[in-house]
């Protein structure tokens, strides 16, 4: 049976989640991670899209992208994840996948979703024990958002720019936003919504993304809406 067609909406944002064959190590060493954001660079203008946010792990990577035509997400990581892993194979002369499968994709409902997935990308170091503060993992757009460090693979999202009319200000209250850890139940629910490459949303999100799409997705998970969790 054929796979089906991935379908990325232009005005969305998705959450993509891209892991390494049987979750096993991607990147070895502090040179693997500026290549392929290197690649991220350049391949990102090329096809048309906003990265906001990101964080490799040493067997995956997180992405938080808003895609300006309905093949620029599907472009850019087959690009990517095939020149990365050409990179790899030469350079520690192994054979065989690098990636498992396909990435998964996760359209997020932006007006009650996106800064939890903000924080749920920034901080996945600090829950696998890498780190004790978002800040102190090199590999993430953490210290873009939130200290203003120079990058311009990032670019805001429109969310994001309404947390305050300054740099300072916004970076200000970005940082109040991680004073507290994300929820195991909303964890969760982004892990659950990737998973199956589902939204993550209000029901009128969902039915509007299902209407989009001009089908229905089926498994659809419901999360709670931002601020009503610990």
């Amino acid at each position: 049976m054929p796979r089906r067609s991935r379908m990325y909406l232009p005005g969305f944002t998705y959450h993509i989640v891209q892991r390494g064959n049987n979750r096993q190590t991607c990147f070895f060493e502090d040179g693997n991670y500026l290549l392929y954001l290197q690649l991220m660079r350049e391949v990102i203008p090329r096809y048309g899209a906003d990265l906001h946010a990101y964080c490799l792990m040493t067997n995956h990577v997180h992405l938080l992208i808003s895609p300006e035509r309905d093949d620029s997400i599907s472009n850019i990581m087959k690009v990517v994840c095939s020149r990365y892993a050409q990179y790899v194979n030469r350079k520690y002369s192994r054979t065989g996948s690098l990636w498992e499968g396909r990435h998964k994709a996760s359209a997020v409902d932006t007006e009650n979703y996106l800064l939890k997935c903000y924080r749920y990308i920034e901080c996945n170091p600090v829950a696998a024990r890498m780190v004790e503060r978002p800040e102190e993992y090199l590999w993430s757009s953490y210290r873009v958002n939130a200290l203003g460090d120079d990058d311009d693979l990032v670019s805001p999202h429109k969310v994001y720019s309404l947390l305050g009319k300054t740099p300072e200000s916004r970076h200000c209250q970005y940082r109040e936003l991680f004073s507290s850890s994300l929820s195991e139940q909303d964890s969760a629910s982004f892990r659950r919504a990737t998973h199956y490459s589902m939204p993550i949303g209000s029901d009128c999100f969902i039915e509007k993304v299902s209407a989009e799409v001009g089908r229905h997705l089926g498994y659809m998970f419901r999360g709670r809406p931002e601020g009503k969790a610990g």
